[in-house]
């Protein structure tokens, strides 16, 4: 077996890949690099479970970042077992060809109760006094304690929402190295995020600055892995999840859906409204650039895709046979799944009136709301002063009263500047791979289906 180390460098497309990315652009020089050709829709547990599997979403069944529990009635994403996910996963088949391969899973998706031999992933506290907490969940449970004395709290606040920054990033792979060093695994898998934030903040753009200055802050991380890998004698893979393009606004699908009054709300506090998905004739469960519409009764699916296929923005809309033709036919999946036009991307937005959104919709909250909200990744324009107005709702909670963050615009859906969700059309802005080891690389794309067998070649060697 030869140990091998896969950076997830999220949102890393081959046209990022040049001057401000050396030690990847050295990398691929002395190996190569090949577009991955991903599966739909392009989002994070969606792709991760394609990679570790080598399954479509309608083999594995995380057909989203979150999905409709129908038997609970509920939407729920950033779920973390790794029950949830079937297949057998690239961990197990390293194990059934020696018995000594070994896994570390740091930070990859479904990572808890996984069973690769190391593990960590984010996993805040929530006290009953209604705070949140930064924390991580580690495995073996004592590692928790030892990567917290050795780097400190895992910098969740950095991790996602308007703060997300570097930070986050070098935990993890401070972190990774840390594991290396001291178990000495097989396989290393790495999640690296840092290009995520703002390739949605500010798009695309190499000539920005900022995006300059964040290529260079990921390379500068995995420079430092992969020279240790390098001194070990290891094999090395970069692989990235999905590619982010240019985007000019929102698609309010649930709102089109409820002036069709197919959408059902419950009223609480305050008269804020809450969407009542078990009451709903149809709603959709939004994620970046696609969306799964629920739709109670089978009689009423062409009703319903008419009303989606007339918004401005949306650019298919796949029923049965097209979800199968596409590998996204899975009883979680939507009746319907909703792809956006290139430059949009579907909010989960339900109300119609602002002031009767719920308190959650002003804050930074993956798991209440019922679809994935980009917008989170900025402060309200409309505040002054965003750091001291979140700064005084911190001190607030320190001093025991019940203040929710909510320092989240409602209204600026157009302050996204990048999505991922739909494939991309032009290669070059897609995911990519990179590999140290050119004899292994196919001649053209690497199919993401392909890819846990590409990293068992790497250890095992091709057979």
């Amino acid at each position: 077996m030869r140990q091998t180390l896969v950076l997830l460098v999220v949102g890393l497309a081959p046209g990022l890949v040049g001057p401000h990315t050396p030690a990847l652009t050295k990398l691929a020089a002395r190996g190569g690099m090949r577009p991955l050709r991903t599966v739909t829709p392009a989002v994070t547990c969606t792709s991760q479970s394609t990679l570790v599997t080598g399954l479509t979403p309608s083999g594995h069944g995380a057909v989203a970042n979150g999905w409709y529990f129908r038997d609970l009635s509920e939407v729920l994403l950033w779920r973390q077992p790794n029950q949830l996910v079937s297949g057998e996963k690239i961990w197990d088949a390293g194990k059934k060809q020696d018995a000594n391969f070994s896994c570390a899973k740091m930070f990859w998706w479904y990572n808890m109760y996984a069973s690769a031999d190391y593990s960590a992933t984010p996993r805040p506290m929530y006290p009953a006094d209604g705070r949140k907490l930064p924390d991580h969940y580690a495995f073996p449970p004592a590692l928790h304690d030892e990567l917290d004395a050795k780097f400190g709290k895992f910098p969740l606040f950095k991790f996602w929402g308007p703060l997300a920054d570097i930070e986050s990033s070098a935990w993890i792979a401070n972190a990774t190295r840390h594991v290396m060093e001291t178990r000495d695994p097989t396989l290393t898998l790495c999640y690296l995020p840092h290009l995520d934030y703002n390739l949605q903040r500010l798009g695309p753009d190499l000539d920005h600055p900022r995006l300059q200055q964040d290529l260079k802050e990921v390379d500068d991380l995995c420079a430092s892995l992969i020279e240790y890998a390098d001194s070990r004698g290891m094999a090395t893979l970069v692989v990235s999840e999905y590619g982010i393009t240019k985007c000019t606004d929102a698609v309010h699908i649930n709102r089109a859906l409820r002036r069709a009054g197919l959408v059902a709300v419950r009223p609480e506090e305050f008269g804020r409204e809450v969407l009542d998905p078990g009451a709903s004739e149809a709603f959709a469960m939004a994620d970046h650039q696609i969306a799964h519409v629920y739709i109670k009764n089978p009689d009423r699916i062409a009703e319903v895709k008419a009303v989606i296929e007339a918004l401005d923005g949306v650019e298919q809309v796949w029923d049965l046979e097209g979800k199968r033709a596409n590998g996204l036919d899975n009883p979680r999946s939507g009746e319907l799944v909703a792809i956006s036009a290139p430059d949009r991307w579907f909010s989960y937005y339900y109300w119609l009136d602002d002031a009767l959104a719920p308190d959650f919709a002003r804050t930074v909250d993956i798991h209440r709301k019922p679809g994935y909200d980009p917008v989170e990744l900025f402060f309200d324009p409309a505040l002054a002063n965003p750091k001291i107005s979140a700064g005084w709702r911190l001190a607030k909670r320190k001093l025991g009263f019940r203040q929710p963050l909510d320092v989240i615009s409602l209204k600026d859906t157009q302050l996204v500047k990048g999505a991922h969700g739909r494939l991309t059309d032009d290669p070059d802005d897609g995911p990519l791979v990179i590999s140290s080891e050119s004899d292994l690389l196919p001649e053209g794309p690497v199919e993401a289906t392909a890819f846990k067998q590409l990293t068992l070649d790497h250890v095992f060697g091709r057979g």
